[in-house]
């Protein structure tokens, strides 16, 4: 008779830290996942958080947090240096980053920030979340065929790209994957990824690279664990050849979660998102009204599942004016540096960008 399965435990929670208001329990039984630890890394926790607050932190210390740093290093809390950073420094840069991020912060920013370009910046670049995968998590899609660097240099900057991306990533954090908790019944933490690469020869691809070095860093080293699955559409011929190379110098966890696929992924896409869930144009069902790129359709959406993020809650509790001037603005005109006959920087100009190193990053376990 086979062995019965073991019953998730109830996630040890700290009084002083954890405030959750949806569930706390991840769906299957994964090393290292809420619900599923063992003792040994329930102490891990406990000395990675005694560890921070030695330190002066005090801020992001819950227990889904500090499980996430740590599966990001395996849950190893001295960790060598020799190649990774531990989870105690992980944090700590993420923390300096965040406050100052944007010249602002990010928790200012998420407040503030006001992407008046979007709907033009779109016509190029779409990028959004839209419902919601078979397993409850929300979907996150971008596409790269109609990228048009001289259009986009135009309407915006790589900075605001950027700072809008991190506003998403906020948003994903809080409230629209507790919104997913809530309606799933089950902890939900990271997302489902499409990024559709019609239209992408090896020149559009070179392009580009850059501002995805630039957004890759940043998600490996502020967001880890964020990544549930990934599907890579219409990939060009030659694409998957260069992707069994690279995957040799990533985390086989993270190679199970990317999915390659050409022109022909409808089958393999709609068995992870349900037709309904899905826009049209990927072979789904679903028209929103006004584009789905802008509906941002999703529990979060719902008033029988989405809550007030605690970084709105926040802001109310302060009650303070925010200084809308030091936030850069949408390109309105040519730059000062245009207007002086010097060349204008490429927004997507790989030297210029942050250099992602996905093999010197282990993945979630």
């Amino acid at each position: 008779m086979a062995a019965a399965e073991a019953k998730p435990a109830e996630l040890k929670l700290d009084p002083k830290y954890d405030d959750y208001d949806f569930p706390t329990t991840a769906p299957t039984p994964q090393n290292g996942h809420p619900g599923h630890t063992t003792p040994e890394q329930d102490a891990q926790v406990f000395q990675l958080r005694s560890m921070l607050e030695q330190l002066g932190y005090t801020e992001r210390l819950d227990t889904l947090t500090l499980l996430r740093f740590l599966r990001a290093r395996k849950f190893n809390v001295e960790l060598s240096k020799q190649m990774y950073a531990s989870p105690v420094d992980l944090f700590i840069d993420t923390e300096k980053w965040r406050k100052e991020y944007g010249g602002v912060g990010v928790d200012e920013l998420v407040r503030t920030f006001d992407y008046k370009e979007k709907p033009e910046v779109f016509k190029y670049y779409p990028q959004y979340y839209h419902k919601t995968d078979k397993d409850g998590r929300p979907v996150y899609i971008e596409q790269l065929g109609n990228v048009d660097l001289t259009a986009l240099q135009t309407i915006t900057t790589q900075e605001r790209m950027m700072q809008n991306l991190v506003c998403e990533y906020e948003k994903m954090a809080d409230p629209r994957l507790p919104a997913c908790s809530r309606k799933a019944g089950y902890l939900l933490e990271t997302s489902c990824t499409i990024t559709d690469l019609k239209g992408v020869g090896i020149a559009k691809a070179t392009s580009v690279y850059g501002y995805l070095q630039a957004i890759s860093a940043i998600s490996q080293n502020n967001y880890p664990e964020r990544l549930g699955k990934l599907y890579v559409i219409n990939a060009p011929w030659g694409f998957s050849t260069v992707f069994s190379v690279v995957k040799r110098f990533l985390d086989p966890v993270t190679v199970n979660k990317i999915h390659i696929l050409g022109s022909g992924y409808e089958k393999e896409l709609l068995a992870q998102v349900p037709a309904e869930n899905l826009p049209k144009e990927f072979g789904g069902t679903c028209e929103c009204e006004g584009g789905c790129q802008f509906s941002d359709a999703g529990p979060w959406q719902d008033p029988e599942w989405v809550k007030p993020p605690k970084w709105a809650k926040e802001e109310e509790a302060k009650g303070d004016a925010i200084d809308h001037s030091k936030l850069p603005g949408p390109t309105d005109g040519p730059t000062d540096a245009a207007a002086n006959g010097e060349a204008k920087k490429n927004p997507f100009d790989n030297a210029n960008a942050p250099v992602a190193q996905p093999a010197a990053q282990p993945a979630a376990q």
